[in-house]
Order: structure tokens, then C-alpha cells, then sequence
């Protein structure tokens, strides 16, 4: 009996494991089958902005062509959520103009957002904003799910036209209150914001429009009976479809899309001239075309009071402003006015007009800024009526930076026309081809938008603005030694500040060091130290007499060490060097050393001074670079002499 029961015991057993090995096996089956869902990546498009999409962090698919400028991008490496989202991943080098998928991740809104130049895209300066966000590789995070549909702001977000699952967002209400809904006005009063109505400058016709258009031909200016027009588009002016140019659509009012009021690019400070053609020569559309580059310029540009400020003068027979510097603040209001612009009509009378650009462009009261490079861009449709050489040597000796863009230009049987060959050559800023740039024909005007924008915006490169006033380090070495005696050495610092009134000061224009030296050395305050004149000026005040021996040598030691090894690159290297006696220690290897570093040397010497080591010390030729006079109530005397000296140095450089 006892034998059965165990027998069936072990029945049951077998088959409870039969039945558990089946049903693990079966569960395996069923998993197998059972398919994980794939993640599938939003599409969005180029125009979508990061503040309608509600996800903290997602992953998105960016269509190609958002390299665009019409595809506004606020910042740089952190970007405004008013920013396109697939524009910044461009800007930020994530991707490239073809598309592509990314990740991208809010953050908190930034006191400021810097606006720069970077892989084709120009970003736009802000003040603040918000909210931020940043652009990474998709790469996904191990255990974090990201959505296959995004939650939109708004119903009617453009980025619905692309095909993702949109949601309406409704903000949580606070526990205890009622949600209100915000009104346009209440938004307007707390952010600052101004929702302007904007006009675009409209579109290229397309070169299949072509049309074979006659041009008047002024006494002296050459026949374009045979031309034929062609126009591209500027990807950077062209409208929304079914959009009306002239209004803010619904969606732009929500309080996700007030677009900022940028301050300009900082990056980019420059007051810029725009000299257009308006001859009758080159007839209406063609005038389009150049407005419709100016446009393009405007928007590239990110016009603002902390950046670039442009105005335009329009010349024919004779030059016109249409308005100065300080009309339009910002590129929205800018490209409105560009678009209002009437051709004139008459000769091309550029040199007149480069004159006029000169005497009355570039002043205070049309809004000219001391602390930005004064920059003119002359567009000419074949060639000048009128000569430019002088003209245009008058402006770049007054700082003005000129650019010359030329479109077409004279065929064979139309050299006899040309009133001054190579006029470009003669007129631009530098005859190294960065300021000047040439097309073929009106196909190609477009091309130059990209490479101009980036030279006038590069200021270091603006050698026009380098004047032989605003370009230096001077550091003065004095001596202080007990022969000089309180009095005099009071005598020596007024010296020092009358030449230091000649020049612009500023931490981008020229800068002033100063080191007095006896047995010993001591910095007074580097170039570094002070950014203003007024600074300046009080901090020579300051500078108290200290009374030992003279040893000049070791001071211009002391001073290649201390000041001109702290000089920025593309300054001008000056040493201002004043004693009254003859050294203790040998002079020569010292101002050697200094000449091979490019440090150019001024030795002023008074009363017991050796006026053959003031030579020694001086820059060759000695006679430009070295004074002595025998009072200290003397010195004033040569304050113009080496200002002029300085200046008929620097201006003698060659131009290209």
C-alpha cells in the first residue's frame, strides 16, 4: 500500500514538472512574439521653435535647407527658445545643412545670449529670455523613454504641417486660485515686448522670368541694349507660403512667440554706409535686385544699438541719404524702409558721393558712435562716371573703411568709356582682395551676401579704423631718479598726459602703460589696468616720485617684460622713454632687444641726458625717434613733433 502511494506521489510530482517546464517554455513563446513597439522619431520642420514644444528633452528629425537666415536663431551654444530648433542645431554644428536627427534638452532662460557666426548660420544677440535650450547628438540616454509625438503649445503650430500628434497645453492653475487667461496687452506690459507688423522684401523672380530689357545709355556710361536680366532668390527674403507679409499671424501672438527686440550683435559693432547705385543705367529691376541684397544684409547683419547700425545713401548725379545711423534700430523696421526706396535716376557719380559719405555721413548728430569702425560699402553697376581715387583716399586717411562691390563691368568695345581703369583698385581700404568683391553678371549678386557680412564684421581685419591714434600699447618709461627732483618730475607727468590726450583711449583703441625706474623698477599700471582717457589721465596724477639712481637699461628690460610682452597682437608697439642723465648700466643690448621685438622706441632726453645713448635707444632713424631739450619747461615744446612723427610713421605704411 505504502508502495502505491509513494508511486503516486511521484506521478503527481512528474507531472506538476512536466506542466511548469511546459507552461515556462510556452511563456517564452508568447514573449517572442510579442514584439517590443519601435521608437519612432518626430519630424519637424525648419521653422519650428523650441518654446512650442512642451517636452523638457526629445529627439527630433530636421529636414535639410535650415541653414536658411529667414529661420531665426537667438545665441550660441545655449539658444533663446525663440530660436529654430533645427537653425541651432545647424549654428551649433551638430548638423549639418542636410539634416538630420539630434536631441534636445531645455534649460533655464539666460540673463543674455550671445549672437555669432557659425557653420553658415548668423545668430541673433538677446537680452534675455524665458527660457534656453541645447542641441546634442541623438544619442539616447539608457533608461529614458523619449516621445514619438511631441505636445505642442498650440493647435495651430506650424510644426502640425509636418505630421506630428499635436496637443492643446493648458498651463496647471494654482491650488486655491481660478486660471486666468493672459490677454496680448497684459503680455506686452510685463515682458516689454512690441509685436510690430513686418514686411518682407519680396522674392528674385525666377531666372525662367528673365526678360531682355533695353537700358538707357548716359554720355559716358556704356550700352546694355543687349543684356540680358536674371534674377535668383535670396532664400534669406522670401515670404511664408499663404502668409501675409504685412501681418503677425495668431500663433506668433501666443505668449510662447513674442518675438525678442534684439540688441544687436556685439560681436559685429560697426556704423556701416551702404553707397547704392541708383543710375539710370541700371534700370528698375536690377534696382530691386540691389535693394533685395540690402534686405538680405539687414536681416544677416542683426542691426541693434549694442551692434551694427546702417544707414543707406543713395547716388545718381548726385548723392542722397535716405537715412542715417540712428533711423532704424533694429533689421525688422530696417528691411521695411529698404523695401520703401525709389530709384533716382542719372549718372554714377560714385566719387561724388564717397565726397559726400566723408564730409557728412559719419557724424554725432546722424548717429555715428566713436567706439565703433566707420564702414562703407559702394555697390557700382559697371563702372564710375566720375573719378574716386582722391575722393576715396580723403575717406580712408578719415578712418572710414571702404568696400567696393562691382557687378559686371565693361566689355571691349567699352573700355573707351571707362573715365579712371582699375577705379576699384584705387578707391577700397586695402588692394589685398578682402575689400573687394566682384560678380560676373547680376546672376551671381547674391553670392557675395555670406562673404560680406563676415568681412565688415571682422573688426580686427578693418585697417581703414587703425589710425595712427587708436591703434597702439604706448608705455612710458620715466625717470625717476634723485636728479630729476619733485618739481621737475611734476613737469614730466604733464608731458605725459598731454601726449596721452592726443590719443583715442579704449581697451579696442589705443592703451597706455607707464613704469618708473631708478636702481629699481616699478610698474605704475599696465596696459590692461584703465580703458578710459579720464582713468588714464587721474592714474598719471597718482604717480608719486621715488627717487634713486639711473639705470635705464634694466628699466627697458623691465618694460619689455612687463608691459609690451602683454600687448595684443595687432597693436602697435610704442616705448615713450624719458631721462635726464646718463645711465648706470649699459644701454644697448637692452634697446636692442627691444628693436627686435618690434617695439618702436622714442628716447626724449633732458639737461645732463647723453645724446648719443638717446640714440642708441631710438628707433631708426634717430632723428625721427629721439629729442632732447635742455629744461624740463621745455618739454611741452615737442608734444606735436612726435605726435606728428608717430602718425607720418604709421601712415606710411603700404596700403595693400
Amino acid at each position: 500500500m505504502r508502495t502505491v502511494v509513494l508511486t503516486m506521489k511521484a506521478s503527481v510530482i512528474e507531472m506538476f514538472l512536466v506542466l511548469l517546464v511546459t507552461g515556462v517554455h510556452s511563456n517564452k513563446e508568447t514573449a517572442k512574439k510579442i514584439k517590443r513597439p519601435k521608437f519612432t522619431v518626430p519630424q519637424i520642420n525648419c521653422d519650428v521653435k523650441a518654446g512650442k514644444i512642451i517636452n523638457p528633452e526629445f529627439i527630433v528629425k530636421c529636414p535639410a535647407g535650415c541653414q536658411d537666415p529667414k529661420y531665426h536663431v537667438y545665441g550660441t551654444d545655449v539658444y533663446a527658445s525663440y530660436s529654430s530648433v533645427c537653425g541651432a542645431a545647424v549654428h551649433s554644428g551638430v548638423l549639418d545643412n542636410s539634416g538630420g536627427k539630434i536631441l534636445v534638452r531645455k534649460v533655464a532662460g539666460q540673463s543674455g545670449y550671445k549672437g555669432s557666426y557659425s557653420n553658415g548660420v548668423q545668430s541673433l544677440s538677446l537680452p534675455r529670455w524665458r527660457e534656453s535650450f541645447i542641441v546634442l547628438e541623438s544619442k539616447p540616454k539608457k533608461g529614458v523613454t523619449y516621445p514619438s509625438a511631441l505636445t505642442y503649445s498650440s493647435s495651430k503650430s506650424p510644426a502640425a504641417q509636418a505630421g506630428e500628434t499635436t496637443k492643446a497645453y493648458q498651463r496647471p492653475p494654482i491650488p486655491g486660485t481660478t486660471a486666468q487667461p493672459i490677454t496680448l496687452m497684459q503680455l506686452l506690459a510685463v515682458t516689454g515686448a512690441v509685436a510690430t507688423p513686418t514686411t518682407l522684401p519680396r522674392p528674385f523672380p525666377s531666372a525662367a522670368s528673365a526678360t531682355s530689357i533695353p537700358r538707357p545709355r548716359p554720355v559716358g556710361h556704356r550700352s546694355h541694349d543687349m543684356d540680358l536680366l536674371s534674377t535668383a532668390t535670396y532664400t534669406s527674403s522670401q515670404n511664408r507660403p499663404g502668409a501675409d507679409p504685412g501681418l503677425v499671424p495668431k500663433e506668433e501672438l501666443s505668449t510662447q512667440s513674442l518675438e525678442p527686440v534684439s540688441l544687436g550683435d556685439p560681436n559685429c559693432k560697426i556704423d556701416l554706409s551702404f553707397l547704392i547705385d541708383g543710375s539710370t543705367s541700371i534700370g528698375k529691376r536690377r534696382f530691386r535686385i540691389q535693394k533685395q541684397l540690402l534686405a538680405a544684409v539687414a536681416q544677416a547683419l542683426d542691426i541693434g544699438p549694442a551692434g551694427p547700425l546702417m544707414g543707406v545713401v543713395q547716388y545718381g548725379d548726385n548723392p542722397a541719404t535716405h537715412f542715417n545711423l540712428k533711423t532704424h534700430m533694429n533689421s525688422r523696421d530696417l528691411k521695411t524702409a529698404i523695401e520703401k526706396i525709389t530709384q533716382r535716376g542719372g549718372l554714377s557719380n560714385v566719387g561724388r558721393a564717397i565726397s559726400f559719405v566723408t564730409k557728412n555721413f559719419f557724424s554725432k548728430a546722424n548717429g555715428n558712435r566713436s567706439s565703433a569702425p566707420n564702414v562703407v560699402v559702394v555697390m557700382v553697376d559697371g563702372w564710375p562716371t566720375d573719378k574716386v581715387e582722391e575722393a576715396s583716399r580723403l575717406a580712408r586717411e578719415s578712418g572710414i573703411n571702404i568696400f567696393f562691390i562691382t557687378i559686371e563691368g565693361a566689355a571691349e568695345n567699352e573700355k573707351q568709356y571707362v573715365v579712371e581703369p582699375n577705379f576699384a583698385n584705387k578707391a577700397v581700404c586695402r588692394t589685398n582682395g578682402f575689400y573687394s568683391l566682384h560678380v560676373q553678371s547680376w546672376f551671381g549678386l547674391h553670392k557675395t551676401l555670406q562673404p560680406l557680412v563676415k568681412r565688415v564684421c571682422d573688426t580686427d581685419r578693418l585697417a581703414c579704423s587703425k589710425t595712427c591714434l587708436n591703434s597702439a600699447d604706448i608705455g612710458f618709461v620715466i625717470d625717476g631718479s634723485s636728479s630729476v627732483g619733485t618739481g621737475n618730475f611734476r613737469t614730466v607727468l604733464q608731458f605725459v598726459t598731454n601726449l596721452t590726450k592726443e590719443f583715442e583711449i579704449s581697451d579696442t583703441d589705443t592703451r597706455i602703460g607707464a613704469v618708473q625706474y631708478t636702481y629699481e623698477q616699478r610698474l605704475e599700471f599696465g596696459f590692461d589696468k584703465y580703458s578710459s582717457k579720464p582713468d588714464i589721465l587721474n592714474a598719471i596724477k597718482r604717480v608719486g616720485y621715488w627717487s634713486g639712481g639711473t639705470s635705464t637699461g634694466a628699466a627697458i628690460n623691465f618694460a619689455l617684460e612687463q608691459l609690451f610682452k602683454k600687448s595684443k597682437p595687432n597693436k602697435r608697439k610704442l616705448m615713450i622713454l624719458i631721462t635726464d642723465g646718463r645711465s648706470y648700466d649699459d644701454v644697448r643690448i637692452p634697446a636692442m632687444a627691444a628693436h627686435l621685438k618690434g617695439v618702436i622706441t622714442y628716447a626724449i632726453g633732458v639737461a645732463w641726458a647723453a645724446q648719443e645713448e638717446l640714440e642708441v635707444i631710438a628707433t631708426h632713424p634717430a632723428r625721427d625717434h629721439s629729442f632732447f631739450v635742455d629744461e624740463f619747461d621745455n618739454l611741452y615744446q615737442y608734444v606735436p613733433r612726435i605726435i606728428q612723427n608717430i602718425c607720418a610713421e604709421f601712415n606710411s605704411q603700404p596700403r595693400n
